[in-house]
């Protein structure tokens, strides 16, 4: 109990104190809407706890603070509240003290605005988690498997250089040509700038943290790092813009959606600390090739609504809790049926 409580005793103290003041100035109403609005934040983002914690462990001690106090805040105030202020900016063409404005005092039309740049990071969120997805499992080194026929088959493919490129090109290519003509550029551009982070980042990630394999050093440190934190970062504000729009579905208010949606955030980097000091990945074998499966559906969800077709989010949710929940289950089965030095695949 007491290691639980050195890891959640700041998400438990920030959601208390958000809860609080929320229902002191706003109301049991609104108290209510920010419980149900962290609920879904913290439960829809367990896959991205997991990927984030195969990445954290990698980073020194203290990247691994800075994930917790400056990464916060980048999630809460930049991802959830500005990150969304500038995409209306620049789909809607309005200045930012526009934006502010309407935010604040006219949520109505800043949700219109918003809805409005939903291909935007529909297209942007969707080609980046699927790059994700893509890149762990099209691996021709990759000798774990959990669904064995299809994650073989999958990983074979990867001795063939660029695979994953070309399928995403591919699969924006087909996007290009069957969504609404007006998206057209936007949706292009979107897919191929996800595209283009995500091989970046992996690129600096790899030189800066190339001659690791050749020291001592344990964790990246320096610009390795930063590639690694950013890394982090970007697939927050993938998950969670999605997540945004989402939630003016139950309220309106720009400060709720911020407060409950926050509360949530630092729920999942507790989530993840924990994952990472647990050595979760370690004890079970396929939790991470059921989050990167969660992964997937997610980014094919979103590509979906580029078509107008958008499932419920405690569908959205629930099954990816179910990936997390397989994985977890076979990954316990298969320990206690073979001896752990035979337990490489299945």
């Amino acid at each position: 109990m007491g290691k639980l409580l050195k890891i959640y005793w700041f998400a438990i103290l920030a959601t208390v104190t958000i809860w609080i003041l929320v229902g002191w100035n706003m109301g049991l109403a609104a108290l209510f809407t920010v419980l149900v609005l962290t609920l879904l934040e913290t439960t829809l983002s367990a896959d991205n706890a997991v990927v984030n914690s195969k990445v954290l462990i990698t980073m020194s001690p203290m990247w691994q603070r800075l994930f917790m106090t400056v990464g916060i805040f980048i999630a809460v105030f930049v991802v959830r509240f500005a990150l969304p202020l500038l995409i209306v900016m620049g789909t809607a063409g309005l200045d930012f003290g526009q934006v502010w404005d309407l935010a604040l005092h006219h949520p109505e039309e800043y949700e219109h605005e918003l809805e409005k740049s939903a291909p935007v990071i529909n297209a942007f969120g969707g080609s980046f988690l699927l790059m994700i997805a893509l890149s762990y499992f099209i691996d021709y080194q990759k000798k774990v498997h959990w669904i064995g026929f299809l994650e073989r088959y999958l990983g074979k493919l990867g001795k063939f250089d660029n695979l994953t490129v070309f399928v995403m090109l591919l699969a924006s290519i087909v996007v290009y040509f069957t969504v609404d003509p007006k998206y057209h550029a936007t949706v292009l551009i979107a897919s191929i700038c996800a595209m283009a982070l995500h091989i970046g980042l992996q690129i600096l990630g790899a030189v800066m943290g190339g001659h690791e394999k050749h020291t001592n050093i344990k964790h990246k440190v320096g610009l390795a790092a930063f590639a690694a934190f950013m890394y982090l970062e970007v697939l927050d504000a993938s998950f969670s813009l999605d997540g945004v729009i989402g939630a003016f579905a139950l309220t309106n208010s720009v400060i709720l959606i911020m407060a409950g949606l926050g509360a949530g955030a630092v729920w999942v980097r507790a989530m993840t600390i924990h994952l990472v000091r647990s050595n979760a990945l370690q004890k079970y074998m396929f939790l991470e090739h059921g989050a990167h499966w969660a992964i997937g559906f997610l980014g094919a969800v979103m590509f979906l609504k580029l078509y107008h077709i958008e499932l419920p989010e405690f569908i959205v949710g629930g099954l990816g809790l179910v990936f997390i929940g397989a994985a977890i289950f076979w990954s316990v089965r298969h320990a206690r049926a073979l001896p752990p030095d035979s337990a490489h695949g299945v």
